[in-house]
């Protein structure tokens, strides 16, 4: 009797994202790869499994170890790591999975550089994120300042809607008890769009440290991009459940983690993966520069890679 053919190898193709779950928080565990499962395995060697190709990002809290398998896998399905403090308020560091693309790794430089070009993409950020057009004839740093006075104004606002006793944007990423609830509950809801942000950027295959009005920090195109969408989403669901909270009407869990859960909801209520890298597109577009032409130098690698499937950025 003849035996059966072996089953054709099936590539895995990247979800694109906006197809995909926002963010999942994991903490006192391993990642690992098991049994072709990406799994989170207990001290007591039970295993969760995550589906880690239907998500934007793993955000990864103090006692989580991972494997080599699971960052592999992790990567070959654009799915992007970030180790984070407790709360998640601190950013250490992030994996990359899908990686800039060079023709759009110099498109986002050229902009940044051209003053002209930079001054339109953040004319661009600014109405996108008020809905109005910038004030004519500003420069970056009147534009700033302008900004700086509006956001304040807004917390102050979203606070007497929601009940919030506000006083200042204030805290000490060091010392997360030194900041009063309000403010605890901001910075663990800015920590999930940060997190799904620079996973947006580098699936639509962008740098996340070239910014335009954020300049200087590993993650400014985070906060650039992050900055236009807070006010709808993660600022009103942290004063929301910083309001709940303080009348003794949350579920019991620490204030950090019903944010999350809040933000989660926001963020499929607000479709932001859907909206967020053509939104990426639309603010370099806006600096009315040409992307670069290819290299004419350019010769063909030695052992070329298939070309990418799922979102620009991502590798496989």
């Amino acid at each position: 009797m003849a035996e059966a053919a072996p089953a054709p190898f099936i590539p895995l193709r990247p979800i694109p994202m906006r197809d995909r779950a926002s963010i999942v928080f994991l903490q006192y565990g391993e990642l690992d790869v098991l049994d072709s499962a990406f799994v989170l395995v207990d001290q007591n060697g039970v295993r969760v499994q995550i589906p880690v190709g239907g998500l934007a990002c793993l955000m990864l809290e103090p006692g989580t170890r991972v494997s080599h398998a699971a960052v592999v896998l992790a990567a070959r399905v654009g799915c992007l790591l970030v180790w984070v403090g407790e709360g998640g308020v601190r950013l250490y560091a992030s994996g990359q999975p899908g990686g800039a693309r060079a023709d759009k790794l110099l498109y986002q430089a050229k902009n940044a550089l051209d003053e002209t070009a930079r001054l339109n993409v953040v004319r661009k950020m600014y109405e996108l994120r008020f809905g109005e057009p910038a004030p004519e004839r500003r420069s970056i740093d009147q534009l700033r300042g302008i900004e700086g006075v509006r956001v304040r104004e807004m917390y102050k606002l979203l606070a007497r809607r929601y009940g919030v006793e506000w006083k200042a944007r204030n805290y000490d990423v060091k010392d997360w008890d030194k900041g009063d609830l309000p403010n605890q509950c901001l910075s663990a809801a800015t920590a999930c769009l940060y997190g799904l942000s620079e996973a947006a950027i580098l699936a639509a295959g962008y740098a996340p440290a070239i910014g335009f009005l954020h300049r200087g920090k590993p993650q400014s195109f985070v906060y650039d991009i992050a900055d236009i969408v807070k006010f709808e989403t993660v600022v009103p669901t942290a004063f929301e459940v910083a309001a709940r909270v303080a009348k003794g009407k949350g579920d019991g869990t620490p204030a950090e983690r019903q944010v999350r859960v809040a933000c989660r909801d926001s963020f499929r209520r607000a479709k932001i993966l859907d909206r967020i890298i053509p939104m990426i597109e639309d603010v370099l577009r806006a600096g009315g520069l040409e992307p670069p032409e290819e290299a004419p130098e350019a010769t063909d690698a030695a052992i070329p890679r298939e070309e990418a499937s799922g979102d620009d950025g991502h590798r496989n």
